[in-house]
């Protein structure tokens, strides 16, 4: 998903929120109904029982850990409301559009919708009523879903308690605000999928891989790099993308900014719990462990560690040497500001503070992901496994773009790594796009969890 955060002097990367009970839950012609706003947390309602009265029970449980592996709450709840009620403003680079409600209310929601308005949806990016929609919903990615799978979703769905409510109007300019010109785009970049078929070859673990990251995990809509027109480029499917002031990290086999150092149980535990001994989430990443991959099954993330680990890796980069006085003022600022944590020699300590040695974040091409994290701190992804937060401080108040830029340099070229250096003038535009040119206190990052 794709939120604007703003984020307060001290931040936090956590990993915590365990399943809180149901309560006061109602059945009414099968959808189980709330008693008032906010009655349920996003990781309450993917997570009750589907009660044995309904009579496809079987199938909408089905649906509701397929909800979940689409990780469909992350977009469909907007900060205050009420889950899968919609209403989130997705920003884009060419304006704000609003995730659509798709609780079983009748009026406002998907309460009406047929399997097959569903699966059109899903798999040809046309509502209910024929309108082409934005791939902000990423159907370029979930054409690939089964019709079993896509009707399941369905069944689930509907089971949500109704909430009555309209999301804001997009906020896009003319001509993007007709939505028939969205065939234009899907006349270049898109051709609804054929059923998904097994690679001859390759394991049933695999495979399931193959069917989660490129279909209903929509891995690379964030994690492939994106056009002028916002459509993946060709050839370089999950090199690593640009998201809402973040960076979708290489997930290739590229040693130094991708999985290449990685185990499989590296990827398993990374998106059990939102970390492990190399890494832990931050922005975005981090509501797709909390609702998605947290909850996932074991077998299922196995899969999609040994789909990953099969990737080839994206080029390597040529990188010149840092300037000799930067990495000497990025050593003093880090030693002042990050070794208590991180420790004088980037070790960290796992699973509380990542180690920065070899870290692949620091390296990737890209430095914005690692000069937000500076500027406006973080907080890792609660998980039912690991309810403790952990959090890293902004520090945007501190130090100054200089300031910011040095002690970035010297993270991605010391102990080993090797990135291009950072200037002042990337950290003074991501300072801009964050708001955080005048220092003031907000509300943390991942509080909503």
């Amino acid at each position: 998903m794709s939120r604007r955060f703003k984020i307060a002097g001290v931040l936090a990367s956590t990993a915590g929120a365990g399943l809180l009970g149901l309560a006061g839950l109602a059945l009414s012609q099968g959808s189980m109904t709330a008693s008032g706003p906010q009655a349920y947390t996003p990781t309450q309602l993917e997570t009750r029982p589907v009660p044995d009265s309904l009579p496809n029970a079987a199938q909408a449980r089905r649906g509701q850990y397929l909800v979940v592996v689409g990780d469909c709450v992350s977009c469909h709840v907007r900060d205050g409301g009420d889950p899968f009620a919609g209403g989130l403003g997705l920003n884009t680079p060419f304006g704000v559009i609003y995730s659509p409600n798709i609780t079983s209310d009748k009026e406002t929601g998907i309460g009406n919708w047929t399997p097959n308005q569903f699966y059109h949806a899903m798999h040809d990016g046309v509502d209910d009523g024929g309108h082409n929609l934005y791939p902000a919903l990423p159907y370029p990615n979930f054409t690939h879903a089964s019709r079993a799978d896509d009707d399941a979703m369905l069944a689930y769905l509907k089971t949500i308690p109704p909430v009555n409510y309209n999301p804001p109007a997009n906020k896009l300019p003319f001509p993007l605000n007709v939505r028939f010109m969205i065939k234009g785009w899907n006349l270049l970049f898109f051709r609804p999928a054929p059923p998904f078929q097994d690679t001859a070859g390759k394991s049933a673990q695999w495979n399931r891989g193959a069917y989660i990251v490129n279909g209903l995990g929509h891995c690379g809509a964030c994690h492939t790099p994106k056009n002028l027109l916002e459509a993946d480029r060709k050839g370089q499917f999950l090199r690593g993308g640009e998201l809402d002031n973040w960076l979708a990290p290489d997930l290739t086999g590229n040693p130094r900014t991708g999985l290449g150092a990685w185990s499989t149980a590296d990827i398993v535990e990374y998106l059990k719990t939102g970390r492990n001994a190399r890494a832990q989430v931050a922005g975005s990443m981090s509501e797709v462990v909390s609702y998605s991959t947290s909850l996932m099954t074991g077998a299922d993330l196995q899969a999609i560690a040994i789909y990953l680990k099969d990737q080839p890796s994206s080029p390597p980069v040529t990188v010149t040497d840092p300037d000799a006085a930067a990495m000497k003022r990025g050593e003093a600022i880090y030693s002042d500001a990050c070794s208590s944590c991180h420790l004088e020699g980037g070790d960290g300590q796992a699973r509380y503070f990542p180690p920065l040695k070899g870290d692949t974040m620091a390296q990737q091409t890209n430095p914005d992901g690692l000069i937000h994290l500076i500027l406006a701190g973080g907080r890792t992804a609660p998980a039912p496994s690991r309810p403790t937060p952990l959090s890293m401080p902004s520090f945007a108040w501190k130090l100054d773009d200089q300031q910011t830029a040095d002690v970035a340099t010297y993270l991605r070229n010391s102990w080993g790594s090797r990135a291009p250096a950072v200037g002042a003038g990337q950290v003074a535009s991501m300072r801009r796009k964050l708001d955080l040119e005048t220092s003031y206190l907000t509300v943390n990052s991942g509080d909503h969890f």
